[in-house]
């Protein structure tokens, strides 16, 4: 893809289908995303990128803990809450992609089975989870490195054809994905990354989010 393309074709998508990505192709796209930048080339960030009877394992292990404690024990709690025009954007978001899922502020139900779906990972046959290690004293600076990382494998992602759902959600259980993966305890998960080929039958996928206006959020001084 060009670049505006691969940017514009980035969505967070919600259906995937269960073919897996072939070895090869994972290996292009997480190399690539490795030349993401970081301060002083630190490069902080330590990926698992779990397919097959892991992911399912995972999968059905973290839905059955989100059902019984959906708020979990995340390394990087949530401190707390949107408000002003972020609020507003928050919510707009919720009530697109509820539209889309066919989920009403009223039915409580569907919208328990709409937050579920974070914990089955909406069905991709592949998540990456994201760790960094405790050594580093400055949680706000390493969380732009990841973040960066983060857009440029979903970038990379995109330009392979595959769909992505960058997923914070997935992080609320780190000890079981700990345990699972075999990573050691002074390994903190930041964030999960749900992906795989895009489920042209899930309604969710047709969702768009909306950007402000450039001037909104941009300001160029030329004196």
């Amino acid at each position: 893809m060009e670049f505006a393309q691969a940017v514009h074709a980035r969505h967070s998508y919600r259906g995937f289908l269960p073919k897996a990505v072939d070895q090869k192709t994972l290996k292009e796209v997480f190399e690539l995303a490795n030349w993401a930048p970081s301060n002083c080339n630190v490069q902080p960030w330590h990926v698992h990128v779990v397919t097959g009877q892991a992911c399912d394992r995972l999968r059905a292990k973290m839905k059955a803990a989100a059902a019984e404690n959906p708020e979990g024990d995340a390394d990087f709690p949530w401190q707390g809450k949107f408000t002003g025009p972020y609020r507003e954007r928050q919510i707009c978001s919720a009530l697109g992609l509820w539209e889309y899922q066919g989920v009403t502020r009223e039915d409580r139900e569907k919208r328990a089975w709409s937050w579920m779906r974070n914990f089955e990972f909406f069905d991709a046959p592949h998540v990456a989870f994201i760790f960094v290690t405790d050594e580093f004293p400055e949680t706000l600076r390493l969380a732009t490195d990841v973040g960066m990382y983060a857009q440029t494998l979903m970038l990379s992602l995109a330009n392979a054809g595959i769909g992505s759902c960058p997923q914070t959600s997935i992080s609320c259980f780190p000890n079981m994905v700990r345990q699972e993966l075999g990573v050691e305890s002074n390994f903190k998960l930041l964030m999960g990354l749900s992906f795989g080929y895009i489920d042209p039958s899930d309604a969710a996928n047709n969702f768009r989010t909306e950007r402000e206006a450039l001037e909104d959020n941009t300001t160029f001084h030329h004196e």
